[in-house]
């Protein structure tokens, strides 16, 4: 009988302990969930703080409101508000339709939300349909858009936009340039001609600004300051009004274009140094007036009190809450990635001759990996099969992932097939090797449907006898909160793949971005992502 009320006692006890945590408060700042619902500090609703940020005048800033999902490239008549201003079409990229052209593929995640805007400057031996070469190297794609309210003369403003670079040498160094015009009747211009160029070329346009990009298959965020000497009422933006030159047609991408009065960014998370410094820090303003707490993915990173942050710890979203008299506002997001960058090669050399890899110089045949570090001080991991060649043939087989290209010599494969090469060197060794590239057999799905049917219910990677194991698998919302992740999963495997729920919770329909690390039968970890559909 003791037993027995003491265990209703504790049982009680425990209940009422629930209780009273379910009706505490959320505690903002403590990186403590105070009220027992799962979520901590700006994670939780109880935690709200109005959103200190500029309004961009430039309407529909990232591509996100839309009247129809892109079928196909152009399509800029699908975002709202947009529209071609050039004869030469832009591409309007959205996730719930077109991605984009395949062998020019976007970074990814996109910098906000899930809307892009791609764009060339010039084009270098396309076909016109009939087998013919179109080379224009004045084609240049421009979107245009009517300002919410013009730009006023003799003020200052700020342009702050992300630029997105493809694989090279695709997307080479560019000059961004930033018109503006003083009716948004001049919009579009050029009338029919093809080959009319940048909008200055005609009547009622000026060049507001130009600044210089360069990167590889990743975003960039640019700023550039603007005072108008008129009043401008309409804005185009994309490549600069020189012809390109070189054997390849440049492309690009825009998105989250914010223009407004530069005092409207005073309080935004700026870095003050390279991401991969020993010294690199974050900061926003600093007044007397206000307090300041720093927040790591909505957690509150103990002890960040002040308006700079030293240190910042690892890739995430970091916010800041300053609070005054007058109450709390928060800043925009700022997403902080370490880059690193992976490079394949297949390099030949002579019986006799050496490879040098850092600090080792190579004469052996085999796969040589070495971590360098790039000019920023990130890491650049580089993988070496080194191939001791004599002159002779060489049958080859290889097998890449179809986003992945094969590298002989100076010469890329991407596509299935079989292939003859010649390699030469320095010292003359010729050897004819044929390559039979084929794909790996994994089965990537881009829609599943956990509705309980039976059938599609599981997103799983799918895989044959190359596949051995998938090592970790992440699911990603739209804003890049995680929620699923599993790890040491063997192919085709069920029971380990994502019901499309969050802690127990069916989470929405839409589109999820997944990462996925692959050990392939030939020894090798793949790095894969994407994204999938959520439908039920």
């Amino acid at each position: 009988m003791e037993y027995l009320l003491r265990s209703i006692l504790l049982v009680f006890l425990l209940n009422l302990g629930t209780a009273l945590m379910a009706q505490s408060v959320e505690i903002c700042d403590n990186a403590i969930d105070d009220d027992g619902d799962g979520l901590i500090d700006l994670n939780d609703t109880d935690c709200f703080c109005e959103l200190a940020e500029a309004t961009s005048l430039i309407p529909n800033p990232s591509f996100e409101d839309q009247v129809c999902c892109p079928p196909d490239r152009s399509r800029m008549d699908c975002a709202e508000t947009w529209i071609q201003a050039s004869v030469p079409t832009t591409d309007y990229i959205h996730t719930c339709g077109w991605l984009g052209w395949p062998d020019l593929p976007m970074p990814l995640p996109i910098p906000d939300g899930e809307g892009a805007l791609g764009f060339r400057d010039g084009r270098y031996a396309t076909s016109d349909g009939n087998g013919n070469g179109d080379d224009n190297l004045n084609w240049k794609e421009y979107a245009g858009a009517c300002l919410i309210t013009p730009l006023r003369a003799g003020v200052a403003y700020k342009f702050k936009f992300y630029i997105g670079f493809t694989i090279q040498p695709f997307s080479p160094p560019v000059n961004v340039t930033f018109f503006g015009t003083t009716d948004c009747a001049n919009l579009p211009f050029g009338e029919d001609d093809r080959e009319f160029g940048c909008p200055t070329n005609g009547p009622g346009w000026q060049r507001l600004s130009v600044i210089n990009a360069s990167g590889t298959d990743e975003w960039q965020q640019l700023e550039i300051n603007v005072t108008p000497t008129v009043d401008i009422h309409a804005i185009a933006i994309g490549p600069p009004c020189q012809p390109t030159s070189g054997q390849v047609s440049p492309y690009y991408f825009f998105d989250n274009l914010v223009l407004a009065e530069q005092s409207a960014f005073e309080f935004e998370i700026k870095s003050n140094n390279q991401p991969c410094a020993s010294n690199l820090s974050f900061e926003i303003p600093e007044y007397d007036s206000l307090s300041y707490q720093w927040y790591k993915d909505g957690i509150a990173i103990l002890g960040a009190t002040n308006a700079r942050l030293d240190l910042p710890p690892g890739k995430g979203k970091y916010e800041v809450v300053f609070t005054s008299s007058q109450g709390c506002k928060i800043t925009r997001p700022f997403n902080f990635f370490v880059p690193f960058r992976i490079t394949n090669l297949v390099q030949s050399i002579c019986q006799g001759e050496a490879y040098r890899l850092g600090d080792r110089a190579l004469t052996e045949a085999g796969v040589y990996t070495d971590t360098l570090k790039s000019f920023e001080n990130c890491d650049s991991i580089v993988q070496i099969d080194l191939r001791v060649e004599t002159n002779i043939e060489t049958a080859l087989t290889a097998k890449i992932f179809p986003s992945e290209t094969y590298k002989i010599g100076n010469t890329s494969f991407s596509q299935v097939g079989e292939y003859q090469q010649t390699i030469s060197t320095n010292a003359g060794c010729d050897s004819i090797v044929n390559l039979t590239l084929t794909h790996y057999a994994v089965y990537l799905p881009n829609i599943f449907s956990p509705n309980g049917d039976g059938m599609n219910d599981y997103f799983v990677i799918n895989g044959g006898k190359d596949l051995e194991t998938i090592n970790d698998l992440r699911i990603f919302d739209r804003w890049g909160n995680q929620v699923f992740e599993q790890t040491n999963i063997l192919p085709n495997n069920l029971n380990k793949g994502w019901n499309g729920q969050f802690d127990g919770k069916n989470t929405a329909e839409g589109v999820y971005l997944y990462t996925a690390s692959l050990l392939m039968d030939d020894g090798l970890e793949r790095a894969v992502s994407g994204m999938v559909t959520l439908v039920r």
